[in-house]
């Protein structure tokens, strides 16, 4: 009986030894292929952007990467999060939730004050068109001339309270911007918040002819629409957030010239806005995003004389407790190479 259970047992070794190797022959290609997908999906990685606002031509080269696929070729699955007035990037990028966001440069200073390291890797817009719109023919020449008149401003805003420092303008009487601006249609001496890439083209749109005073010709001009990362994830994701920036680039790049079908792309994405809108913001943007000192450096570029500068603007006002190098805040390492 032992011999037979031995020679079983050899029959069998035999036999498993012999399927083993005709795995290994008949299966080359089915394990190459198995390790192959298994290599491309370990080369897509997810990662989420949180917008600053409701889908815009502001996001114009975001919209491009995506469609473009320029994300998609740099092995990133990326979700982008519109924003709006509840929607803090910030906050939502400070707790993990999202790996990227986007916000002004003025906000992100803030935020350093209260504890958030953050780091800006590209600067969407090199200035800022945040303005003051007021009707035309009012001869609003200079901020003190907005003494005597009603102004719809958000409260907290911070360019308000640096303008509140730099001119005398106890004469105003401050009302809560809401967004909408029948108020300000109906007050012909009154004037509002706005941005030169939209509120303009909405007053066409009523036929109420406006003029606008620039917030940066007061000297106060952050960058805008900043795209950013926590200190501790650009630390231990370097490689992600090299692919990130490049494509984000790329987008914008590309956005020059397909703004029109990417346009199209962000009314699916925003219904509440129009094509026209859209359109309108692309053109008015357009040398925030690549003239400036995009036109010689390339898009996304930042200097420290730019953020030192808005630092101590902030810290003269008393928004920042303690001064710091800003040179931790922002960097241009992952900006391609402008040629």
């Amino acid at each position: 009986m032992e011999i037979v259970k031995w020679k079983q047992k050899g029959v069998l070794a035999s036999m498993l030894a012999m399927s083993l190797m005709l795995a290994a022959c008949g299966g080359e290609n089915a394990s190459n292929t198995e390790s192959e997908t298994a290599s491309t999906e370990s080369k897509t990685e997810d990662v989420k952007l949180v917008l600053n606002w409701f889908p815009k031509s502001q996001h114009g080269g975001v919209y491009s990467a995506v469609e473009e696929n320029a994300f998609e070729e740099n092995g990133l699955n990326v979700e982008v999060e519109p924003g709006g007035p509840q929607v803090s990037p910030i906050q939502i990028v400070a707790a993990g939730d999202a790996q990227f966001g986007l916000a002004h440069a003025d906000q992100m200073l803030i935020a350093r004050n209260q504890g958030i390291d953050l780091v800006a890797v590209a600067a969407t817009m090199q200035g800022s068109p945040q303005a003051f719109m007021f009707h035309k023919g009012e001869g609003i020449q200079d901020f003190e001339d907005l003494n005597g008149r009603e102004v719809f401003v958000q409260p907290g805003i911070t360019y308000w309270d640096f303008l509140k420092s730099k001119y005398d303008l106890s004469k105003v009487t401050e009302l809560g911007y809401n967004g909408q601006h029948v108020n300000f249609i109906d007050n012909k001496t009154s004037v509002t918040q706005s941005f030169l890439t939209s509120e303009p083209f909405f007053m066409e749109q009523e036929n109420v002819p406006v003029e606008t005073l620039l917030v940066s010709e007061s000297g106060y001009d952050p960058y805008n629409v900043v795209l950013f990362v926590t200190k501790d994830y650009l630390e231990s994701n370097k490689e992600t957030v090299q692919k990130f920036v490049a494509s984000y680039v790329e987008g914008w790049e590309s956005y020059e010239d397909s703004a029109g079908t990417i346009n199209e792309v962000i009314v699916e994405e925003n219904p509440n806005i129009e094509l026209e809108a859209l359109n309108f913001e692309t053109e008015t943007q357009h040398d925030y995003v690549y003239g400036m000192d995009a036109a010689e450096h390339g898009i996304g570029y930042m200097t420290q004389e730019r953020w030192d500068t808005l630092k101590n603007q902030l810290l003269d006002i008393g928004l920042l407790e303690e001064d710091f190098e800003t040179s931790d805040m922002f960097t241009t390492e992952f900006l391609p190479e402008h040629h």
